[in-house]
């Protein structure tokens, strides 16, 4: 990890474009963003841009909502921006027509991006991106992403690629599952590859850069914002590629709890579980035996026997062979307790849609070994070198 003094010479898109407003474009436009989208010194983007001299008349909303006050599958809705009167137009769950009809509605010739993402594919926000440009292509309007820093580092690129059948809002087109790009190489790659298979055509997109910033940089957790309710530090959005997997799954992934997605486990779990996750000496995390008890989601008011994971080498730690392991713990240790959680009517169980085919549930139910269930599935999609921005 860098000093922070490195890092803070880093400039994101949002603080180019408010210092150098014409590079936004003429017109009414309208920001996606949540509360990520602040400045260095913590000031709203929203308060920011507007007092820069852009143009804005909407904000709209992922997942979550502007302020994040709400739950996962959960949005704000419609409403009012207290700060500066904005209407807020909530797109999440709103996807091809209806979201087309939306941006008409709203007026606006162009829309801006700036939340922070967090380097998983099946993080939601990405995919609000990828609605948003291909909506955009259809709607005639321009989008610019205001360019963030991929928290993790963009050195790795790792995990299945993603198959169609498994296509949903935690995955629509296939990229890695640690993806490794900022969010405007994500808009670049999307833009070039799938928008014009989905729409016939890319969007007029414009990716305002980051300055300062190279692809070894992780992001310092004292300036942390969290993106969303359970991802409360820069810990956590380093295991979320692990421990993420396990809503596939009846386990709990510590929803519920102050360390989400670091404790884990089920009402039938054990002290065994972190005692044979030890024992597979995996690189850069060590596990533990914890006891918690969620107020809310899988295993809400029980008592949970069950492990927590602590990243020791976040450099070495692989969170994609890390989450496989720990379902395979799981699997080897209580063969007679369900994992997964049932499908919906028409749909691939969550975990394929997770992993992005049923690869992985299927290894696991089979027994295979770790390497074996890492090689299934779709291969890690090859990034076009035109996407990427940094070095």
């Amino acid at each position: 990890m860098v000093e922070v003094d490195d890092v803070a010479r880093v400039r994101t898109g949002l603080s180019r474009a408010i210092a150098e407003p014409g590079l936004i474009g003429d017109g009414p436009v309208g920001l996606c963003a949540n509360y990520t989208s602040v400045t260095e010194d913590l000031r709203r983007g929203v308060d920011a841009l507007l007092g820069a001299g852009v143009e804005l008349t909407t904000i709209f909303t992922p997942e979550h909502g502007y302020w994040g006050a709400v739950q996962a599958g959960e949005s704000e809705g419609d409403g009012v921006d207290l700060g500066t009167g904005l209407p807020v137009l909530d797109t999440y769950r709103c996807d091809g027509p209806r979201l087309d009809g939306l941006l008409r509605e709203s007026g606006v010739a162009t829309i801006l991006v700036d939340f922070q993402d967090i380097g998983v594919r099946f993080y939601t926000y990405t995919w609000t991106l990828f609605d948003l440009l291909c909506s955009a292509a259809r709607v005639g309007i321009r989008i610019v992403v205001l360019d963030r820093p991929n928290p993790l580092g963009s050195l790795v690129r790792t995990g299945p690629g993603l198959d169609p059948s498994c296509a949903s809002f935690v995955g629509r087109v296939s990229i890695p599952l640690q993806h490794g790009l900022t969010l405007g190489e994500l808009a670049r790659w999307f833009n070039v590859a799938h928008a014009p298979d989905a729409v016939g055509t890319g969007a007029d997109l414009e990716v305002i850069e980051l300055a300062g910033w190279s692809r070894q940089r992780r992001a310092p957790d004292d300036d942390w914002v969290m993106p969303s309710p359970n991802m409360p530090t820069l810990t956590t959005a380093t295991v979320f590629g692990a421990i993420g997997l396990l809503e596939g799954t009846v386990l709990s992934e510590g929803r519920g709890t102050t360390k989400p997605f670091e404790l884990f486990g089920a009402s039938w779990t054990d002290g065994r579980l972190a005692v044979a996750l030890t024992e597979r000496d995996l690189p850069g995390v060590a596990f533990r035996e914890a006891v918690f008890r969620p107020t809310f989601s899988k295993w809400h008011g029980d008592v949970v026997h069950g492990a927590q994971l602590h990243v020791r080498d976040a450099a070495a730690f692989d969170p994609i062979a890390t989450g496989v392991a720990v379902l395979q713990a799981v699997a080897g240790l209580y063969p007679g307790e369900p994992i997964w959680l049932p499908a919906r009517p028409g749909r691939p169980p969550f975990i394929d849609l997770l992993w992005g085919s049923p690869a992985l549930r299927e290894g696991i139910d089979r027994g295979a070994d770790l390497s074996a269930i890492l090689d299934g599935g779709p291969p890690t999609p090859i990034v076009p070198p035109d996407a990427l921005l940094y070095v």
